[in-house]
């Protein structure tokens, strides 16, 4: 079993508060977060964008790996994950991420990576993880 972390602090109100949130490998180390970054488009991060940056990375690795059982190597995956915050019952849900992916990948054919890249939106342990609906257009360059 592996387990990793993530950690927040926050102090104040919702408008008024103020965040910081870190990772253990340190990448993110006490990086701001608010209502301001997350409604208003203030510098700094926000949990969406923590969650997209994490889907696109466990998409990206769960298609080299199912395109690695195939004796196929991507030169280039690039993975984008959109995740939509919509306001719900009186409060906020995130209802979908949706993945834009485009690979090269030199000798597959497009069936292949419609296989390969549908088993990865289904088997990343990331979208095993999200109750959201999780669409994807991928292209093959």
């Amino acid at each position: 079993m592996i387990k990793k972390h993530g950690s927040a602090k926050w102090s104040g109100g919702l408008k008024d508060g103020k965040g910081q949130v870190s990772t253990e490998s340190g990448v993110l180390s006490d990086q701001p977060y608010g209502f301001n970054t997350r409604f208003e488009g203030k510098a700094g991060t926000n949990p969406e964008e923590l969650i997209g940056a994490a889907h696109a990375a466990c998409f990206s690795m769960a298609l080299s790996m199912i395109l690695g059982q195939h004796d196929l190597k991507a030169d280039d995956i690039s993975t984008k994950a959109t995740v939509s915050l919509v306001e719900e019952d009186g409060g906020f849900a995130i209802d979908k991420i949706h993945l834009d992916v485009t690979a090269k990948i030199p000798g597959a054919t497009e069936e292949q990576f419609e296989e390969a890249t549908n088993a990865a939106k289904a088997g990343c342990p990331v979208s095993k993880l999200v109750t959201a609906d999780v669409t994807m257009d991928a292209k093959l360059g």
